[in-house]
Formats: C-alpha cells, structure tokens, sequence
C-alpha cells in the first residue's frame, strides 16, 4: 500500500498565512477527507502549527516527535477500548493493572501503580472494581502488615488469556502499514524516549 503522508514540517518555509487563513485550511482539509466530526486532520493541524512557529528557533523535527507520540498514544488507546476492552467490561487502565499483574504474577500494589503509570490513589480504586468483578485478589505482605500484595484470580487469568489475543489482533491490524524493521525500529526510538523521560 502506497504511503502518501505530507511532512508539513518540511515543506512550509516561505509561507506568511495568518491565524484565519491557517483555520480556512485546516477546516478544507477536513471538509476534502471526509472528517464528519469537523476534526481537523493529522495533516492541516502540523501545517498550522510549521506557519505558526515559523520564523522562531524551535527543534520542529522534536515537537513533531512529541506531539504525533501523544496523539497517537491516545488515538490507540481509544480504539482499543472502543473495539476490545468495552465489550469486556474493562477501562485502560484497569486492563493495564491486568495486564501487569498477568505478566509479574503476585506483585506488590506499589509496584503495580509504577508499571501501569497511575497513582496509589487511582489504583486503589481501580483495584477494588477489578476485586468486584471477581478478577484480582488482595492479600496483606507476611512480612509487612502495610504493603499489600495483588494477584489474579482464576477468572482473571482466564480473561487475560482469553482477550490478550484479540487485543493483539488489533494491534497487529494497527501497524499493518509498517514493515517488520519499521515497527523494530519504531520501537526502538519509542524505548529510548521512555528512558530518556525516566531518567530526567
């Protein structure tokens, strides 16, 4: 499948438009896609920002890698919950708890809120609705009353095992444009931010 994605970015120099010429070009390019939303696209919003931010020293190539991880993190995230998680009564992030509880086994809930990216606070209660729905066990660390320990239950191995393959099927039919070294690749650079973030 051809590839036919513009790079605003590097094609914008020489061009003086203002604020409402930028906006009658972004709300064309949604019109000329088909966006029934009034969304602008991918395209327009990058072409907007380059006219916008021309003329200042800004590392355009850094905020294109930022901000397209952004958004794409939450274009991903939103389809998978939309098409996979919804079904199984599950939210992002409790299916981000499973999913670390799933791969560590019995781990404590410090540890679990660090690996899912979420606060004690959020995953207390995210922990009790998991508890409810009969797919997490809680049990207090023998050799510490105050930490506490967080495993799956039968049910819950059994929907990981289940609903991991179908979730991704989705990831797989979402990268299908890119090759096997792109994805390699991608994810290379995708680590090395990680941890380049990690470490500040």
């Amino acid at each position: 499948m051809t590839r036919t994605h513009r790079d605003p970015i590097a094609s914008s120099a020489g061009s003086s438009s203002g604020a409402l010429s930028r906006y009658a070009a972004a709300t064309a390019a949604a019109e000329q896609q088909g966006s029934a939303s009034g969304d602008f696209t991918l395209d327009a919003t990058e072409q907007a920002v380059a006219e916008r931010l021309q003329g200042m020293e800004i590392d355009m190539s850094a905020m294109a890698v930022v901000s397209n991880v952004y958004r794409a993190a939450n274009a991903l995230r939103n389809h998978l919950e939309r098409t996979v998680l919804t079904k199984h009564g599950l939210t992002w992030t409790g299916w981000v708890v499973l999913w670390v509880i799933w791969i560590w086994g019995e781990i404590e809930s410090r540890h679990v809120a660090a690996e899912a990216g979420v606060s004690k606070g959020t995953l207390t209660g995210v922990q009790k609705t998991l508890a409810a729905k009969g797919l997490v066990d809680r049990t207090v660390h023998p050799d510490d009353a105050r930490r506490v320990l967080l495993s799956l239950t039968e049910e819950g191995e059994r929907l990981m095992a289940a609903v991991f393959p179908e979730f991704n099927g989705v990831e797989a039919w979402m990268t299908t444009e890119l090759s096997g070294a792109e994805k390699r690749e991608l994810a290379r650079g995708l680590r090395a931010l990680v941890q380049r973030a990690e470490e500040a």
